[in-house]
């Protein structure tokens, strides 16, 4: 085999190389991209707001963990738990907890779909729930069009789009879920208790499009040990927090690498 031979045989090899590592590459990506999607049916979101200094809060976080075993978990509702801080006062303070969240419940009140900032306290699609306290049946899907939601999620760039016809902005929420927190809890009124909770809310965010499309990140999440992470996506108007669809589902969040 001559010099010439030998050259033209390397960059065919090269070439090939290259292309294999392209495809590889490609493949590696789309199987990374975790899709959600609503469908056009109604999706419920159920909120829980609730505290760990409440006493009265464990029987309603033991119902919201029920629903991991729910078969219309993410296809038919989507739970979230926002901890609020208004109780860290009787001794307890919630880790999990956020005036942010506190704030969320409370511009529910001012809208006068909640009668006022309590835990345990439910809100599906933007309405108080109180049958919680009572026969805890769940109200039934409203039978319309909603649009469809559609996430696509790589690594921790997000892409969403709603494609239900709009003329005004609307919000994006992102929330990342935490199932299988445990605490032990040192003091206040649930002094003594391991407490097991999902759906708890590690964090939170909004984004605002004009066209229904969004290209942003996960929000930031609290660094509290966990067993597994969902991701809860739903759109609302930027001046109603009722949601218009909803989805979510089970995540994988690649782990930050730490320095040599």
């Amino acid at each position: 085999m001559n010099k010439r031979d030998t050259h033209g045989t390397r960059s065919a090899l090269c070439a090939l190389l290259l292309g294999l590592s392209a495809l590889l590459s490609t493949e590696a990506t789309l199987a990374d991209t975790q899709v959600f999607s609503s469908g056009t049916q109604p999706v419920a979101l159920i909120e829980l707001y609730t505290s760990e200094g409440c006493s009265s809060c464990p029987p309603a976080e033991a119902w919201i963990s029920s629903l991991k075993n729910d078969p219309g978990l993410w296809k038919d509702r989507v739970p979230v738990a926002f901890h609020v801080d208004y109780w860290d006062y009787l001794g307890w303070k919630d880790s999990l907890a956020s005036p942010a969240y506190s704030a969320r419940q409370a511009r529910y009140v001012q809208s006068g779909t909640v009668s006022q900032s309590y835990t345990p306290g439910f809100v599906i699609n933007g309405r108080e729930w109180r049958r919680w306290f009572r026969d805890r049946v769940l109200p039934s899907p409203i039978n319309q069009q909603a649009g469809q939601l559609r996430v696509e999620l790589e690594g921790n760039r997000l892409r969403a789009r709603y494609n239900k016809a709009s003329k005004e902005p609307l919000h994006l929420n992102l929330a990342i879920l935490g199932v299988g927190v445990r605490t032990r809890i040192k003091a206040g009124e649930n002094r003594g208790m391991l407490a097991d909770q999902d759906f708890v809310v590690l964090g939170h965010s909004l984004t605002e499009s004009s066209d229904g499309r969004w290209n942003t990140v996960l929000p930031p999440m609290k660094e509290i040990p966990h067993r597994r992470l969902a991701l809860a996506a739903w759109v609302s108007r930027i001046h109603d927090q009722t949601r218009l669809q909803a989805t979510g589902g089970w995540i994988s969040i690649p782990r930050k690498r730490k320095p040599l």
